[in-house]
């Protein structure tokens, strides 16, 4: 029984882990693409919570895949959801030179690694 139990827990985890969406938004000649990449954050709230922003002004599209897309210019591993334990990883595209904000914002903000591209 514990062997059945384990093996669920890692599919589930495994499920989690495949789990990503691709956040482009535009708007007062601003455009940006971000990729979240789910580590630990539950299922539906990552998909109906994280996936699923709010940005006033903005054109927002949002597209479920697998992994992140590769092309980033950077990307934020292992950052914390604040206020949370939850975890996931964000992939940025777009304007390399916004990793000046993004890669502080990244270590001390979310908690996470900074890895440049």
């Amino acid at each position: 029984m514990r062997v059945w139990l384990l093996w669920g827990l890692l599919l589930g985890s495994a499920e989690v882990l495949a789990q990503a969406c691709v956040v482009e938004s535009q708007g007062a000649g601003v455009q940006v693409k971000v990729c979240q990449q789910n580590r630990s954050i539950p299922a539906t709230m990552f998909r109906e919570g994280f996936c699923a922003p709010q940005l006033k002004g903005q054109q927002v599209t949002v597209s479920f895949v697998e992994q992140c897309p590769i092309g980033a210019f950077g990307i934020c591993r292992d950052a914390q959801v604040a206020g949370t334990l939850y975890r996931q990883d964000v992939h940025y595209y777009g304007v390399a030179s916004d990793a000046r904000l993004l890669k502080p914002a990244c270590e001390r903000q979310y908690r996470g690694v900074w890895t440049a591209y």
